[in-house]
């Protein structure tokens, strides 16, 4: 069985490399000198005999070559990621890090302790809703405020709120997808806040509250000239009424080859940051009576995975149509796990003290997995914020029994501050290796 899953991984890899070969060749012949690797044409079920060698040889030389410079050995294979899905997962991260411009990846890490963190005061903060704000709703330990991202071979710049705000003026942020997304909005909000005098300055264009029932909301920082916005859409594509004549127990659909009603309201922003993930569940689609729809035709026995993949090629295919992105910077951040305990109809939740230090199973990985692949074959530019990794450490920045409902644990959503301060600090380490003005 070991002898068959090599090979289904040997194959995935050598799919992979056929369609990203021509993106990285360039990397390859640095790394290799003058010499270069060619990839023949056609599928992997059409490698020959001769193929299959030259793919044994080179593919030592670029899985060392890579690990030694950039530590991924530590960080992705050593996850216990031992199925041939995980390890293609694993692959295409390695070869991701080939398109990038710099050396650093900022996704292969480890979490340290850092007494300076967090960067921010909640209470000070009126744009962080009342259900993130554990500290305020009787947490007692702070040491999850504590952990900083260090990647392996890098540093990630320290949040510079003063400098960012530079940075920002005259632009549109436009953050659009679930609670999450939501998240890491207010972080942002509230890491800029630091680096503002006059705190009335920065207000709700709508004057708004803050809360989980607004789906769209828009902050502006008067004295910088730029607006921050955000756009609830936890499945990025439209939701609607059923077909005539379908099961009683059709109540509503997701229209995978559509895009959410409000996707125009998204267009001409200058960075452009989404998510999807957590609303992929039986809970919130089969149990509420939501089923998936292609055109006119109800997808009753259709898989979730499946659903999820449809939704996001829909949006690459709209990112690629509608995005004018010599403007507009795409980013999609993978999924973020969860830390819940037992099956989906009998969770329990548990908040740690500490980050954990080994992870042998990521909730949720098979998701960040198929947005990857749609995102690397889109034509379009797109930079994947791979945080999935990196956030399934933190089982101790869960918000828990620390919400404005008490009753209701919660291991899914985070604390603020947390962990979505450290997704908005490798945001802006991602435009700085680019060269980009943000």
């Amino acid at each position: 069985m070991r002898g068959r899953g090599l090979v289904r991984s040997l194959i995935s890899v050598y799919d992979v490399l056929h369609k990203r070969l021509s993106n990285t060749i360039g990397v390859l012949t640095n790394q290799f000198g003058q010499r270069t690797y060619s990839v023949g044409s056609g599928g992997y079920r059409k490698i020959g005999h001769r193929s299959l060698c030259c793919l044994a040889a080179i593919l030592p030389f670029i899985f060392l070559t890579f690990i030694a410079s950039e530590g991924y050995f530590q960080t992705h294979l050593s996850e216990e990621l031992v199925s041939s899905t995980q390890f293609s997962a694993a692959v295409n991260s390695i070869i991701s890090g080939f398109n990038s411009n710099s050396s650093c990846d900022v996704f292969s890490g480890k979490w340290v302790y850092d007494k300076t963190y967090p960067l921010y005061n909640v209470s000070e903060c009126p744009f962080a809703e009342h259900g993130f704000r554990c500290q305020n709703n009787g947490r007692k330990d702070q040491d999850y405020m504590k952990w900083r991202w260090k990647p392996l071979s890098c540093d990630i710049p320290r949040f510079n709120p003063s400098d960012i705000l530079q940075r920002l003026q005259g632009l549109r942020v436009v953050f659009v997808g679930d609670s999450m997304a939501r998240t890491q909005w207010e972080s942002l909000i509230c890491l800029l806040m630091q680096g503002v005098a006059d705190k009335r300055s920065v207000y709700e264009i709508n004057g708004k509250k803050i809360t989980k029932l607004v789906p769209f909301l828009r902050v502006r920082f008067s004295s910088f000239n730029f607006t921050i916005e955000y756009y609830r859409s936890p499945f990025l594509v439209q939701k609607g009424s059923p077909p005539k004549n379908v099961p009683k127990r059709v109540h509503r659909t997701l229209k995978l080859d559509k895009m959410d009603d409000s996707n125009k309201r998204w267009l001409d922003a200058d960075i452009l940051i989404f998510n999807s993930g957590h609303w992929w569940t039986p809970t919130k689609t089969y149990q509420l009576g939501c089923y998936f729809q292609v055109g006119d035709s109800l997808k009753l026995g259709m898989k979730i995975e499946a659903a999820y993949q449809k939704a996001i090629s829909t949006w690459a295919s709209w990112v690629e149509s509608a995005v004018n992105t010599s403007r507009t910077h795409v980013f999609f951040r993978s999924f973020e796990p969860s830390h819940w305990s037992g099956s989906w109809d009998n969770l329990s939740c548990k908040v740690s003290r500490q980050p954990i230090s080994n992870l042998k199973r990521i909730r949720g990985y098979l998701l960040s997995q198929i947005s990857w692949d749609v995102i690397a074959r889109m034509k379009a530019p797109v930079t994947f914020l791979n945080v999935t990794t990196l956030s399934a450490y933190r089982t101790d920045a869960h918000i828990g029994k620390w919400s404005d409902k008490p009753d209701v644990p919660d291991c899914s959503h985070w604390c603020l501050p947390g962990v979505p301060d450290i997704w908005n600090e490798m945001l802006f380490s991602s435009f700085f290796m680019r060269g980009r003005r943000v």
